[in-house]
């Protein structure tokens, strides 16, 4: 006697088509790879925010407030799931620095992903104002 295949459960491949659905929303129907994908970063002082764009669908951002001092301080960045675990980060967090640093401002970094990105990456004419146990050893 031979057992008979078992297809899987139900939930199971409503789990998967769940999964899929909420990846062609996230993309709007479109499947990406790397090189299709047209990041913008662009400075948003309404929102406070520099904002990553792919293909005209908002990707993530990183926030920043003015001090007492006028200097930047950066406490949070998002990336949408949708978009994670393709560099789209450290593209936001590069462009952001390097805009930072052309417009002459000085950013105090409390994010941890704009701290590890600082400690990992010269940026040209950047002033930093670390916050105290988060500056580069060496």
């Amino acid at each position: 006697m031979t057992a008979a295949k078992r297809s899987p459960p139900e939930r199971t491949l409503a789990e998967h088509r769940g999964r899929h659905l909420r990846w062609e929303e996230a993309t709007k129907g479109q499947l990406m790879t790397d090189t299709d994908v047209t990041p913008e970063v662009v400075r948003n002082d309404a929102k406070g925010r520099y904002e990553i764009s792919i293909d005209g669908a908002l990707a993530g951002f990183t926030e920043f407030v003015a001090d007492e001092q006028g200097r930047l301080v950066f406490p949070h960045t998002e990336i949408d799931p949708a978009f994670s675990g393709r560099g789209f980060g450290t593209e936001l967090i590069g462009e952001a620095m390097a805009d930072v640093a052309s417009r002459g401002e000085t950013v105090v970094p409390e994010c941890s992903f704009v701290v590890r990105y600082l400690q990992k990456h010269e940026v040209n004419g950047l002033d930093i104002a670390w916050p105290h146990g988060s500056a580069p050893q060496g």
